[in-house]
């Protein structure tokens, strides 16, 4: 028999719980791409951030699948599609207009897969006693299973802010989500009224001494793990002097919830344009900030490497949806 760490992880990923937890840690902060300039080409995370922003998170998984010339040929024909006035050119709106779709798409989709999972009376709404129901039942069934689990799994903590959460989402307050709703729900960070919670949750997760800060120490734990005695990475050196000239605006040493809020969600930062940006800057060859479709497919590793799988299917759906 599996232990309660195992079952517990076994049944997130069942319930599908995965998707309304709380915001990862990879998700909080805004990386801007135009970084990436200063990396070489074949930097592997380079090329992840690009082919994610491009294709999609579920598109960019598929991995390895194609040759380069079957990937040129499929990105050819992504290339048609973001050129919006057919002048022959990619420009930095067309290309950021794209990427909102995709992440529009992704997120969207992903609802779709999950909705019936948690509309148990096939009423086309969720309520909160569906959610609790289809993502927790067996927890309040069985609670003295899971009196041992680690606090990262606690299924008494994620109870209370999943309902927190659902409730911010419950704009009309009628206890159940309608498909906008339970987006917002399950992708917070989406949605201008739920950034509230996304702050709050980012705080509860690293604030481990629940003063309602986040000191430096607290900051640094949430993205290294410091083997006792052994030196601290460069990179880590370079995050505490973010922390301290950046992070803590005001110097008192400790990130509150409107620092919390500047770093995870920059009013001043835009992903798409400046990803977008950063596309153009990397395979602009001549220099008139647009890019041709033959600029595009010989820095086409850039775009989609070996990851433009399943847009042979994609090709055929209707985008103007959504």
């Amino acid at each position: 028999m599996m232990d309660v760490y195992g079952y517990v992880c076994v049944l997130l990923l069942s319930t599908g719980l995965a998707a309304g937890k709380p915001t990862l840690r990879k998700e909080r902060v805004h990386h801007d791409p135009l970084e990436l300039i200063k990396q070489a080409n074949e930097d592997n995370q380079s090329f992840n951030f690009d082919h994610e922003a491009f294709l999609g998170k579920e598109e960019a998984t598929t991995f390895d699948q194609l040759t380069p010339e079957e990937s040129k040929e499929r990105l050819g024909k992504i290339v048609e599609r973001i050129d919006s006035d057919e002048d022959g050119y990619v420009t930095i709106a067309e290309l950021k207009a794209w990427i909102k779709r995709v992440q529009k798409r992704y997120v969207y989709e992903n609802v779709a897969k999950v909705w019936t999972d948690y509309d148990l009376n096939k009423d086309n709404k969720i309520s909160w006693d569906e959610y609790k129901q289809a993502t927790y039942g067996y927890y309040l069934a069985n609670p003295e299973e899971f009196e041992d689990a680690t606090d990262q799994f606690s299924f008494k903590k994620m109870l209370p802010r999943d309902e927190r959460r659902f409730q911010k989402a419950d704009l009309d307050g009628d206890q159940a989500t309608d498909r906008e709703e339970f987006t917002s729900f399950l992708h917070p960070e989406e949605f201008d009224h739920m950034k509230d919670i996304v702050v709050q949750e980012t705080l509860e997760d690293i604030d481990k001494n629940g003063d309602g800060h986040v000191d430096e120490d607290e900051y640094i734990a949430d993205m290294f793990s410091h083997e006792e005695g052994g030196p601290e990475p460069d990179w880590v050196r370079t995050e505490r002097d973010q922390f301290s000239d950046f992070r803590d605006l005001n110097k008192d040493g400790i990130m509150d919830q409107e620092e919390i809020r500047q770093w995870i969600l920059p009013q001043d930062y835009d992903h798409a344009q400046a990803e977008a940006r950063h596309l153009v800057y990397e395979s602009d060859q001549d220099k008139d900030t647009k890019l041709t479709k033959e600029e595009i497919l010989e820095n086409w590793n850039m775009f989609v490497g070996s990851q433009a799988t399943n847009y042979g299917e994609d090709l055929t759906k209707n985008h103007d949806e959504l």
